[in-house]
């Protein structure tokens, strides 16, 4: 897996190697590549909660001198429109972050409604295999907990595949390090996480 520029929502640092890329985000990474060439200056990102949207958003911004409209869906349309013709006479990117892209997101506005059927969508998807791994194993790091080899291999087929799981099995794997001063190891992430309801108990053989 590269790290590279972009996702998730981790450390408010906003570090390019936050973001780590597998074919669940690698649409969306590569049409942020090529912002310069889009037609509409301007782009709706969808994505889960906790997919690293936000940071993209943040990140992408910062790069290129554009605008961000994160959770888009609470701002203003007056704001939203202006900001929308902006980007097009700048030719500075406007970011739209938004749970679901329109019309599943109704906008009131018809002036900003035409806009936005006009505007490129990209979503990122639940993270596959190779990125669930890789964000176990980060955001561990993040919390100064290192993550034994082997302890994604465990993980992987037994917890939910989404962002809002890794983010609650790292966090309980983190409270049980502070308890036990200890080197993580598999059967103690096992325990942790039967107990909290993350993952499931095996069953005994009769």
């Amino acid at each position: 897996m590269a790290q590279i520029a972009l996702p998730l929502d981790w450390p408010v640092a906003d570090r390019d190697e936050d973001f780590l890329v597998s074919d669940a985000n690698r649409a969306a990474f590569d049409h942020f590549k090529r912002w310069s060439l889009w037609p509409v200056m301007a782009t709706i990102l969808t994505g889960p909660r906790k997919s690293g949207r936000s940071l993209l958003g943040r990140i992408f911004v910062r790069k290129t001198g554009g605008r961000l409209f994160d959770d888009a869906e609470d701002h203003e349309e007056e704001s939203l429109f202006h900001a929308w013709n902006e980007a097009q006479e700048r030719r500075k990117p406007l970011l739209v972050i938004a749970d679901a892209p329109p019309p599943a997101w109704e906008i009131k506005l018809p002036d900003l409604k035409s806009r936005l059927a006009a505007t490129p969508h990209v979503h990122i998807e639940e993270p596959d295999d190779a990125l669930l791994g890789d964000l176990i194993v980060k955001l561990l790091a993040d919390r100064g907990v290192a993550a034994p080899p082997e302890l994604p291999e465990y993980l992987i087929p037994r917890i939910e595949r989404s962002y809002v799981a890794v983010q609650r099995v790292v966090e309980s794997l983190d409270r049980v390090m502070l308890l036990q001063h200890r080197r993580m190891t598999v059967p103690m992430a096992r325990r942790a996480l039967v107990e909290s309801g993350l993952i499931k108990r095996a069953k005994s053989r009769a």
